[in-house]
């Protein structure tokens, strides 16, 4: 059984998201995402403007004047949320650790799901992949989602996208709407990810946070690699160290986002210093436009 503080802790989560959702982003959502396809309704007598395509010539013969066949658009989405819970998701010095805001987008984009009766499934990864729960649909199921997001404890630290997403083609036979959540403190996924975008819908949500762009005036500091547990000193108070460091992470950024521009696949970038619900809200009205 959980402890207290841990389910008063989920409760929070669960009343802070479904509120933004029924509030801002279900509508959004759901104009955005509109399913797989359609699906058979029911037979029709012919009207005159209706497409000739869509005569069904058994029932025709059968009656003797023509009938259609009637589809409707097929609504329910199977969401995956891949959450990557390395070493380096348990760094912040905003409002909160990059692991603890990445569950919380996980809590919205799971609320917005089964708002929609779509089904929900999560996969938690690090350098290996840590648990995997199918989709499903249901109050229940997403709160066992969010309790994994928060308190779940990996055993790998480092991070690997690819083998993340080859697991994802593997499980998954049909298509899904699959959210990636990470830093992207990896290298080599480019094809994977390419290969996953074409059997899936792939959005990229990148977690940052403002130190990891720019160092402050700080002094000789020691900072530790998340992932690689690797000590070294820094010295803050240099200019050109700085600034070099301000240039790398620049560049790690613009290589991300040509990478996901060149996979084809759409990208939110969210910061622990500012509000998430701000980009997801562009995101689903850009993306909107767009289709």
């Amino acid at each position: 059984m959980l402890p207290k503080e841990i389910i008063q802790k989920i409760r929070r989560i669960q009343i802070t998201t479904s509120r933004l959702v029924t509030d801002i982003l279900s509508g959004e959502y759901k104009s955005v995402f509109k399913g797989r396809g359609i699906e058979f309704d029911e037979v029709r007598q012919y009207q005159p403007g209706d497409e000739i395509r869509s005569i069904d010539w058994n029932v025709t013969a059968r009656m003797g004047q023509p009938f259609i066949k009637k589809y409707v658009e097929e609504r329910q989405l199977t969401v995956m949320i891949m959450l990557d819970l390395s070493g380096s998701s348990y760094f912040g010095t905003a409002k909160r650790l990059k692991r603890e805001l990445a569950a919380e987008v996980s809590s919205v984009l799971a609320f917005a799901a089964i708002q929609n009766n779509d089904r929900v499934g999560l996969i938690i990864f690090t350098d290996r992949i840590e648990k995997f729960i199918p989709p499903r649909k249901g109050h229940q199921h997403v709160v066992r989602v969010i309790r994994d997001a928060l308190y779940f404890k990996p055993k790998g630290k480092g991070t690997d996208v690819a083998s993340a997403l080859r697991y994802l083609d593997k499980v998954l036979k049909r298509r899904a709407l699959t959210f990636i959540i990470s830093d992207f403190f990896t290298k080599d996924f480019k094809k994977p990810l390419t290969i996953s975008n074409k059997r899936h819908d792939v959005v990229a949500v990148t977690i940052t946070d403002p130190r990891e762009s720019e160092l402050p005036r700080a002094g000789l500091i020691e900072l530790v690699d998340a992932e690689s547990g690797k000590p070294f000193l820094v010295d803050t108070l240099s200019a050109r160290v700085r600034k070099r460091y301000a240039a790398t992470s620049r560049s790690l950024g613009e290589l991300r986002s040509e990478l996901f521009a060149s996979s084809h696949v759409d990208h939110i970038d969210i910061r622990t210093d500012r509000p998430y619900i701000e980009e997801l809200i562009k995101f689903f009205r850009t993306r909107g436009k767009r289709i």
